[in-house]
């Protein structure tokens, strides 16, 4: 009869199990995040075989799986993709720009771990760029409509017993500076537009 494991012992079915279900984050996710640390070569050999790759930012605190690049490139490879692309409406690419623009002036203001913004100044951030319309609350719950599925992606979480939202650091991975670049062109293109119909 074999001894039981020592609970102090890494395991790699619980962090590749995590990161399966999605971001594994310093702060939430304790237990796994320091058998991450510990296991990173495994499981980064684990989930190559089924087509991933583990991204870990110990700095920022979190991890992820995403497809790995190489595969894009290879047909003969023919892996069916485990991390879905999701194509992203214009003001939901806008919202996640104008966080990722907000966490990086908080950055150099203050360099704050966490990023706190209330409804309202989401709202007011957002409203900048919106046609101008006469139906204020409908404005205002496309908006709603529009953090929520921010929320749903993993880049705010909502604070409890409060109408604000932290922004997660992970958005940092997602949203890069040729990303906001390339926004940028198109947010330009935007509001030439919302011009021309003025």
């Amino acid at each position: 009869m074999t001894a039981p494991r020592p609970s102090t012992e890494p395991s790699l079915p619980l962090v590749v199990t995590q990161l399966m279900k999605g971001p594994l984050y310093h702060d939430t996710h304790e237990k796994p995040w320091q058998h991450l640390l510990r296991l990173q070569a495994q499981v980064r050999d684990y989930v190559r075989v089924i087509g991933l790759t583990v991204v870990v930012d110990e700095s920022e605190g979190y991890a992820f799986l995403r497809s790995r690049p190489d595969l894009d490139d290879d047909d003969q490879a023919a892996l069916p993709r485990l991390i879905p692309r999701r194509a992203l409406s214009f003001h939901v690419s806008l919202l996640l720009a104008l966080l990722r623009k907000k966490l990086a002036e908080a950055d150099v203001q203050d360099g704050a771990p966490r990023l706190i913004l209330t409804r309202d100044q989401i709202v007011e951030m957002v409203r900048l760029f919106q046609p101008k319309s006469s139906n204020e609350a409908r404005l205002v719950d496309q908006i709603d409509t529009q953090i929520g599925k921010v929320v749903d992606l993993g880049f705010l979480r909502k604070v409890k017993d409060q109408p604000a939202y932290e922004v997660r650091r992970i958005l940092k991975a997602f949203v890069d500076g040729q990303w906001l670049s390339e926004f940028d062109q198109r947010l330009t293109e935007y509001v030439t537009q919302l011009g021309g119909e003025d």
